[in-house]
């Protein structure tokens, strides 16, 4: 299905809002936010301080976690009716660790436009100011907050040689680090508060070194780290058992083969080939 990006009728808005500095917001946001019919909030108490400070008047709907998925049915009814949706998060852009996903992906099914505007997101700020190579990058949000399960996770991504991006809520943090200090080593890392606030933070350096300064230090981080910087030798591997390497590691068939081609340094168009071949 093609759509049309731009203004239309009948469409769902995806608008993200600030994450601290409420100047960190777009003319085109501010406008969408008057002129569209009903604006779902996550939390409507936040929502209404911010459309406050612009002097924005419109009717607000609860929409969160709990009850997005009884919502659906409604947004639809408004955009049958030729109206227009906005959605807003507290704090950033819709969907991104917050909710959205499940009513957009239902009007998209409908057959409506879902529209997404630039805006404020908290991982890109924290990347670009790591220091840490921004390409490629993987953001993986929030870990399991489940010692074991988050370990797991932790272990698939060991491998992986690209910057990874994590959120973590304030109580979990140092116990995070830990798990990453001995799952993934001891490697570089840039952790994130307070974006775009007066307090803003970054504390960077080895994960032995910024985990000692944790104990007094409370927030939600956005945390980037390092990848896997040693070179494996994948010379004794053939092919197929290479990019098998990493289906047991959780990756579907064509991530695998990028990731062999990148390691290899070959077009990926050769490693299909190859692997489709012998396996």
């Amino acid at each position: 299905m093609i759509q049309n990006s731009y203004e239309t009728s009948n469409a769902l808005y995806l608008i993200p809002t600030p994450i601290g500095n409420l100047e960190d917001i777009t003319i085109r946001a501010l406008n969408l936010l008057k002129s569209v019919d009903v604006i779902l909030c996550e939390d409507t108490r936040v929502t209404g301080q911010l459309l406050n400070s612009y002097k924005i008047k419109n009717k607000m709907v609860s929409c969160h976690e709990y009850n997005e998925s009884k919502l659906c049915s409604y947004v639809i009814s408004l955009l049958e009716d030729g109206k227009n949706v906005g959605l807003v998060t507290d704090q950033g852009t819709p969907i991104i660790s917050d909710p959205g996903f499940i009513i957009s992906k239902f009007v998209i099914d409908s057959g409506y436009s879902v529209i997404g505007l630039p805006g404020a997101t908290a991982f890109v700020p924290a990347l670009i100011s790591s220091g840490l190579s921004p390409s490629p990058f993987l953001f993986y949000g929030f870990l399991n907050s489940k010692d074991s399960k988050r370990k797991k996770e932790l272990d698939s991504l060991k491998k992986y040689p690209f910057t990874m991006i994590f959120y973590e809520a304030p109580h979990r943090i140092k116990s995070t680090l830990e798990d990453m200090l001995s799952i993934l080593g001891d490697r570089i890392i840039s952790l994130s508060k307070e974006i775009s606030k007066k307090y803003e933070t970054i504390v960077r350096g080895k994960i032995s070194e910024v985990i000692k300064n944790f104990d007094n230090i409370r927030g939600e981080f956005v945390m980037v780290v390092e990848g896997n910087c040693e070179q494996e030798d994948f010379s004794m591997l053939n092919i197929c058992d290479h990019v098998n390497l990493y289906k047991c590691d959780g990756l579907s068939e064509m991530e695998a083969i990028k990731m062999v081609a990148k390691e290899r340094g070959v077009s990926k168009s050769i490693i299909y080939k190859e692997y489709v071949s012998r396996k």
